[in-house]
């Protein structure tokens, strides 16, 4: 088969479409015939050599998918080959096959195309995990989203939305912040004009934030709790301005605060399938029902991955960046 190379740490033209061996599927797993992959900060980072694959991961960026399966390994019960799927993956998605543990896969919503439901996987989970599962979201509650263009934010936005939450966004243009609002989001802060605490605690009265979703790491932390309520919740998930800052405890133990962070990736495959049954369970309905959409900004060839890292890089996207084999 093809897959999209990582010949060695660096920018978007490392990246190089290749013959490899093809994968095998092991008891448990099943063997999909990618039809589709979308692209997460994460490839951006194992491309740089800033984040290995777990153990036993193909080496090949690419954390979700879509396609067809075909061929199922031994002890797999539930999905036979032909059945259209998407999955969360712990690497190998830019590719033409990948081999997946059976618990990881997710039938392909009734409401989107094979190639549109490869963006749904990663995001959907990493939402559901932190902001549901960890962050415990109640409905009435505020939630500061931060990205609410990209892919994991449009998905929060709208899961939020739908849980009952305020939703408030920040974001770097008038045009993003546009696009958060036609997805649900209550409050909109352009991050370069206003000091995005500052402005949540006056459009929230004081209140802030009950859950927020932070991809940016230390970089935001004072801000963060400065804009966090009584009993608010962070849910860290990426360190887009660095890995260290100074904590203030005595401001988080005055208002009860709690941090989280997590990343998806490297959890064990029990702990990954029981975060896709929960998401099967509560949000595919959602999606099934078009309530819950992938926001996809545009679609390339797989074999044009590089150029899908440059628009990451540049920012300029709202929503998800899919990579496509012809397949549909």
């Amino acid at each position: 088969m093809h897959a999209v190379v990582i010949t060695e740490p660096g920018g978007p033209d490392v990246l190089r479409w290749t013959e490899v061996p093809d994968p095998v599927p092991g008891p448990g797993e099943v063997l999909v015939d990618v039809a589709a992959s979308a692209v997460n900060r994460a490839d951006m980072m194992q491309r740089q050599g800033l984040y290995d694959p777990p153990k036993g991961a193909p080496p090949y960026p690419g954390l979700e998918c879509s396609g067809t399966i075909a061929q199922v390994g031994a002890g797999v019960t539930g999905w036979r080959p032909g059945d259209e799927v998407c999955a969360l993956l712990s690497g190998g998605g830019y590719a033409e096959r990948v081999a997946v543990p059976a618990g990881q896969l997710l039938p392909v919503p009734a409401t989107t195309t094979l190639t549109e439901a490869a963006a749904l996987p990663e995001t959907v989970c990493t939402v559901y995990a932190n902001v549901f599962l960890g962050a415990r979201l109640a409905r009435g509650e505020t939630l500061l989203i931060h990205g609410g263009g990209s892919g994991i934010g449009t998905t929060a936005i709208q899961l939020g939305k739908h849980a009952g939450a305020v939703v408030a966004v920040t974001a770097g243009s008038q045009e993003k912040l546009d696009a958060c609002k036609e997805l649900g989001a209550d409050i909109l802060i352009n991050y370069r004009e206003d000091n995005f605490a500052e402005k949540l605690m006056e459009l929230t009265d004081g209140h802030g934030a009950d859950v927020i979703l932070d991809i940016i790491g230390a970089g935001y932390l004072a801000k963060n709790l400065a804009a966090l309520a009584l009993d608010g919740r962070i849910a860290n998930i990426g360190l887009q301005q660095g890995r260290k800052a100074e904590l203030d405890f005595g401001l988080l133990m005055a208002k009860r605060g709690t941090i989280m962070s997590t990343t998806l990736r490297a959890r064990p495959a029990a702990q990954k399938a029981g975060i896709v049954a929960a998401v099967r369970e509560n949000v595919w309905p959602l999606v099934d029902a078009g309530v819950v959409r992938p926001v996809i900004h545009c679609e390339l060839p797989m074999a044009q991955a590089g150029e899908a890292h440059r628009i990451m890089t540049a920012s300029t996207h709202t929503g998800k960046l899919v990579l496509t084999l012809g397949t549909e």
